[in-house]
């Protein structure tokens, strides 16, 4: 590849410029099949990545290395240069072997890591603050006298509530003795047993007084000495909280993006008024950013873009080594809106109506409720820009009736669906779901043939909160997420399966099947965690419940299209 001054770019042949065209608009970034000349652009950045002996980072694409597995995803921007030669630049996400400077990349927006910069200075200081807590945490002494402290508290604790009962029988004898007293003596002799009796009674509440004033003292100079340790740390951790803070808000303003028109827009002014309300960690440091701020910057046209995982899986998410995938939506998506300003953009596939001829069949009906046949491509309920749903077109359809979804299934899912027309036979349905007593089978094709008959996949999952709707694996806050599967058949390439869920987790069959803890082997056609295709190839075919008003099990089933 030759270059024409900028050894950041790398320029095509005249052969592949003679036989590709540009496209007419720049990739949507968060749903795209990437252009040909990005495809070409992608391959030729991987050659270098899996030929490249000199990048001393772990992908974990080999076992002859030591150093922790860090996958990356990189990115490729297909360009025109002021002269009108179309060539492409390459990124990478956050950093790549602990460093930003790498020639073949373009650089980051702001580079935190230059010699003498203000976050190294300052990150020393932090650093620093981190020591001294360190020091003092695992300091002996400190932790002595903070387990004296608890001993002695738990001590004073169990000796006073001890003598509390002590007391309290003392008072039951004195309680008894007054009444066999009282009896027995004339009204002089019972005067001095009285007398005897509150003596007794004042001198255990001083006791009572001693003891605590005792144990009081004992636990303040215990406190007061951890107490110094205490308030030092606490004097540090509030100092590392303040410089961190700092730290971070004068990055944000560092972090300047330019769009189209050379306008220039902070990270704290982009997130400002998005539901984060202030840029979450790493936003800045995608590819796709890198990209289109050097584009600018240089005065380059942005043709399209791609990016791709390239590296092991990670264990929380899915993505495949060398696969292509979507600019993240918490980090990306308010960036890339500024940026893409005034650029022709492809059109977001997410806001395209349904087609008109898509029809929703209905399976049965009677005056409680009704089961349809969703087609793939429709939605459950109305999205921000889209109305074409199953409850829009049920809503017009439907007289006086308000259609009630008791479950939804996602856009790209075909099959049953169950909708209530009142909302207690709603209520009662939806209970049944909670209650796991509906049965539901679904159909899939895999995108491998994948080994074993039969089985059951439990990983708990949790929403991406920066990157929604895509779901993580976690097994700190993730929910408990399980799912029966059994192959049906088999070809060269795919395995069709039955899926049971009995669990209700959002994508959880999709993340089942893809997730290298799961089945992995992605549903073909998933666009989200595997690869696109006609549809996605998820079918819920079967469906079984109790009728709220006969109380009979009724049975639904509807073979897949595919």
């Amino acid at each position: 590849m030759g270059n024409k001054g900028d050894n950041r770019i790398s320029y095509f042949p005249d052969s592949v410029i003679d036989e590709i065209a540009p496209p007419l608009r720049f990739t949507f970034p968060f749903y795209y099949e990437p252009h040909p000349l990005a495809k070409i652009a992608a391959a030729e950045l991987q050659h270098y990545l899996g030929t490249q002996a000199d990048l001393d980072h772990n992908f974990g694409l080999t076992t002859d290395n030591d150093k922790m597995v860090i996958g990356k995803m990189f990115g490729v921007l297909v360009v025109r240069d002021n002269e009108g030669k179309l060539g492409y630049l390459s990124a990478f996400s956050g950093k790549l072997a602990g460093t930003n400077d790498h020639p073949e990349f373009v650089p980051p927006v702001f580079d935190m890591l230059v010699e003498n910069s203000f976050f190294l200075k300052e990150q020393l200081v932090i650093d620093a603050v981190n020591a001294e807590i360190g020091k003092i945490e695992t300091d002996e002494h400190y932790h002595r006298l903070k387990m004296d402290l608890e001993q002695l508290t738990i001590r004073s604790s169990e000796e006073i509530s001890a003598f509390k009962k002590e007391l309290k029988s003392n008072k039951d004898d004195r309680k008894k003795c007054r009444e066999e007293q009282k009896i027995s003596l004339d009204e002089q002799a019972y005067i001095l047993v009285e007398s005897e009796l509150a003596r007794q009674s004042h001198y255990d509440r001083h006791r009572l007084r001693l003891l605590t004033e005792e144990w009081k003292q004992c636990l303040e100079g215990a406190r007061t000495k951890w107490a110094v340790f205490e308030a030092r740390l606490d004097a540090l951790k509030n100092e590392r909280r303040e410089r961190s803070a700092a730290l971070q808000a004068q990055l944000f303003e560092q972090y300047s993006f330019l769009n189209k028109a050379g306008k220039r827009k902070s990270l704290h002014d982009i997130f400002t008024n998005t539901a984060f309300g202030r840029p979450p960690a790493g936003a800045g440091e995608c590819a796709t950013p890198k990209l289109l701020q050097y584009a600018f910057a240089n005065g380059y046209g942005p043709i399209a873009m791609a990016e791709f995982w390239w590296g092991a899986s990670p264990r929380s998410e899915v993505r495949m080594h060398k696969q292509f995938y979507p600019a993240c939506a918490g980090k990306c998506k308010p960036i890339l809106a500024h940026m893409m300003e005034g650029m022709l953009i492809d059109e977001n596939p997410f806001l395209v109506p349904s087609k008109d001829n898509v029809k929703l069949e209905i399976v049965y009906e009677d005056e409680y409720l009704l089961v349809v046949n969703k087609p793939a491509g429709l939605r459950s309920v109305p999205g921000v820009d889209i109305l074409d749903s199953v409850y829009s077109r049920l809503k017009f359809s439907l007289v006086n009736t308000e259609p009630l979804l008791v479950h939804r299934l996602d856009m790209g899912t075909s099959g049953l669906l169950v909708v209530a027309k009142t909302p207690g036979i709603h209520k009662h349905i939806q209970k049944q779901f909670l209650d796991r007593i509906v049965s539901k089978r679904y159909t899939a094709l895999l995108s491998k043939v994948i080994d074993g008959e039969e089985g059951e996949i439990s990983l708990p999952l949790c929403a991406d909160p920066y990157n929604r709707p895509m779901q993580l694996v976690s097994f700190e806050t993730g929910k408990k997420s399980i799912t029966r599967w059994k192959a049906v058949a088999r070809t060269g390439t795919t395995t069709r399966v039955h899926f049971w869920p009995l669990t209700g987790r959002t994508h959880q069959l999709r993340m089942h099947s893809a997730h290298e803890l799961g089945l992995n082997a992605p549903i073909v056609g998933d666009d989200l965690y595997g690869t696109a295709d006609k549809r996605l190839y998820l079918h819920a075919a079967h469906l079984s419940f109790v009728h709220p008003k006969t109380k009979e099990k009724i049975s639904f089933e509807v073979a897949e299209d595919f």
